[in-house]
């Protein structure tokens, strides 16, 4: 049986979303016979693309493409997923979708549109034979639009939780969260679905929102103190946690300084997640470029833009969370503590 609390006051939003982004639209699947889904974010003309991976564990697709030397310059949209590896099956869903639009890369014969694509696991919540497939890829491009959107149990967010480095029955749920950043007319945003080893923080205060909690259960342990008081964590399956997610922004930028705005947006994940990029993470981030804003205001002012916004929108997805029970597993919200 899985059980979902009523959506908390804390989830009213108060920091803007990636569809902010001109040319940005997003969509969520989110599966009702378990909490998993997809997220879909489409950028339909076309954005030059760019991605670092940091967790030791990834589960991606058409990443190689976006290596600043190889030759496909824009991507036409970027499929975030739980179902760990077989999630990556709802980007077949993402690309009919996108080739009935006739959006894609023109290759003479027709036009392909290309997806990169990462996942997250979250197969311990609940069944883990229902995971996203090519139709709920297929049904989040239906469902996207330029509105801001939904946060919290949503999309790929829908299974996430945090705090697993202590166990699964000591973690809490988080999701899916979005915000963004506008300076001197461009505007980078951010779209992430947290599902980390480790404790969310608020990247202001370096405050745990959520995380591994006490034995109790009622209380925040903050596990990196706990770490360095010698307590030891649980043993932990690799690849079972990571944080994936997508920075878009109006800037027009080359794969090079999209690649290197991806690498920057990581510092937003150091700020509001610890540990973070573990051996049991596949922490992945996308960018894209649309290049329909303002003059670009250097790529040290994006970079730190990028990373306020990734670390704002990491915050956001537990804020916005709200509690799960599935079976004997109960993961409560940042708002039940």
């Amino acid at each position: 049986m899985v059980r979902t609390a009523s959506p908390s006051p804390r989830s009213t939003r108060r920091c803007g979303a990636i569809t902010d982004v001109a040319g940005i639209e997003v969509g969520h699947f989110t599966d009702p016979r378990r909490p998993t889904g997809c997220s879909v974010v489409i950028a339909r003309d076309g954005a030059v693309g760019g991605v670092d991976v940091r967790g030791a564990a990834p589960g991606t697709r058409e990443t190689d493409l976006l290596e600043p030397t190889h030759l496909v310059e824009r991507v036409h949209a970027v499929l975030l997923a739980g179902g760990s590896a077989w999630g990556l099956d709802a980007a077949t869903g993402v690309v009919r979708w996108l080739e009935e639009q006739g959006a894609g890369f023109d290759v003479g014969v027709g036009r392909l549109p290309l997806v990169p694509a990462a996942v997250l696991f979250d197969l311990m919540v609940g069944d883990a034979k229902i995971r996203p497939d090519a139709a709920a890829g297929y049904r989040a491009c239906e469902l996207a639009s330029t509105q801001p959107p939904a946060e919290g149990n949503v999309g790929a967010g829908a299974g996430a939780c945090v705090g697993k480095i202590f166990g699964m029955q000591r973690a809490m749920k988080a999701g899916m969260g979005t915000a963004s950043v506008t300076v001197g007319g461009v505007t980078v945003g951010a779209l992430i679905a947290v599902n980390a080893l480790g404790d969310v923080l608020d990247p202001d205060t370096a405050q745990v929102i959520a995380g591994a909690r006490a034995p109790d259960g009622k209380t925040l342990l903050d596990s990196r103190r706990a770490l360095l008081r010698g307590e030891a964590p649980l043993p932990v399956l690799a690849g079972t946690n990571t944080t994936i997610g997508v920075i878009a922004t109006d800037a027009a930028l080359t794969k090079a300084q999209a690649t290197r705005l991806a690498v920057m947006a990581h510092d937003g994940l150091a700020r509001s997640i610890n540990p973070v990029h573990t051996m049991s993470d596949g922490d992945t981030l996308f960018t894209l470029a649309t290049g329909r804003g303002g003059p670009s205001p250097g790529m040290v002012v994006l970079g730190t833009m990028a990373a306020e916004a990734t670390a704002q929108a990491v915050a956001r997805a537990a804020r916005a969370a709200t509690a799960l029970t599935v079976g004997a597993l109960h993961l409560p919200s940042a708002g039940d503590l």
